[in-house]
């Protein structure tokens, strides 16, 4: 495929399909040549996707010269998301401005090259719409406003549109989320609270749901069917934003590619949409 493509699928809006990371070893045969080496993971990445979410700032602050030495792989029409670490969104802390300035600073040679699509506030499912919370969500809010910012929320405490409000005028982007259909979890939405527009698909696997690792829990694979009936949402997301990013979870084995490249094939309307499973 085309190093750096980055193909205009919705009148006029640039979507940006990629995968949530990219240095997975179960990839070597699905996805990477035999004997490919990790180092080389992000280059062979990088000919198949211009998009990408890091995970590795979520269990360790990221370094600016490592991200700087990333940044001079993927060239200027690269675009990377970064999870918020674990200190910020998971854990309680009595010092989020100074978490926040230290995250900022680190994503400088991202800022700095406007290769920075966004830092991804990804909260579990025990974060609750409480009193507390709001103020937590305000503070990291404040903390971020020199970073675009997307919040994902895991529970359906939080689908309302005065939240939906809430982040608007803060200029922060809401998440649309396809998750497993479980009790709790919530729907996937066209809601669009900022000009960038973000979907993750973490898959729908819901034996594992609960009681999974962070391998069995995005065991799954979409069929045709599933991402053509998330085809007319995107599309409608697309339509409300600058730009749609999208961002497959379902990592396993590289099933996260396969169905990124599928829902490309969809949107750009070289695959037909089918009804059968």
């Amino acid at each position: 495929m085309p190093e750096g493509s980055s193909p205009d699928y919705t009148g006029g809006v640039k979507i940006r399909i990629g995968t949530s990371g990219y240095a997975y070893k179960d990839w070597v045969g699905p996805v990477y040549p035999e004997g490919c080496r990790q180092a080389d993971f992000f280059d062979r990445y990088r000919e198949i996707f211009d998009f990408t979410e890091l995970n590795f700032s979520y269990y360790a602050f990221p370094v600016a010269k490592n991200l700087a030495a990333l940044q001079k792989k993927a060239g200027d029409d690269f675009r990377f998301a970064l999870k918020a670490h674990r200190s910020m969104t998971h854990e309680a802390s009595e010092n989020l401005p100074g978490l926040c300035s230290r995250f900022v600073e680190a994503l400088e040679p991202f800022s700095e090259a406007g290769t920075l699509a966004s830092v991804l506030l990804q909260f579990p499912y025990s974060f609750h719409y409480t009193r507390e919370n709001r103020l937590k969500l305000d503070k990291l809010c404040a903390g971020l406003e020199a970073v675009p910012l997307h919040v994902e929320f895991r529970n359906t405490d939080w689908s309302s549109s005065q939240v939906a409000e809430g982040l608007r005028s803060r200029g922060v982007g809401l998440v649309a989320s396809d998750y497993p259909d479980l009790k709790g979890l919530p729907g996937f939405t066209s809601e669009v609270t900022s000009p960038v527009a973000y979907a993750r698909f973490h898959g729908r696997n819901s034996k594992n749901w609960w009681k999974g690792t962070n391998v069995s829990r995005y065991d799954y694979r979409y069929s045709t069917k599933e991402l053509t009936e998330r085809v007319p949402i995107l599309k409608e997301m697309g339509e409300k934003a600058q730009v749609l990013l999208v961002a497959f979870n379902n990592h396993y084995k590289g099933q996260a590619v396969d169905n990124a490249l599928e829902l490309k094939g969809l949107l750009e309307g070289q695959i037909e949409p089918t009804d059968s499973i």
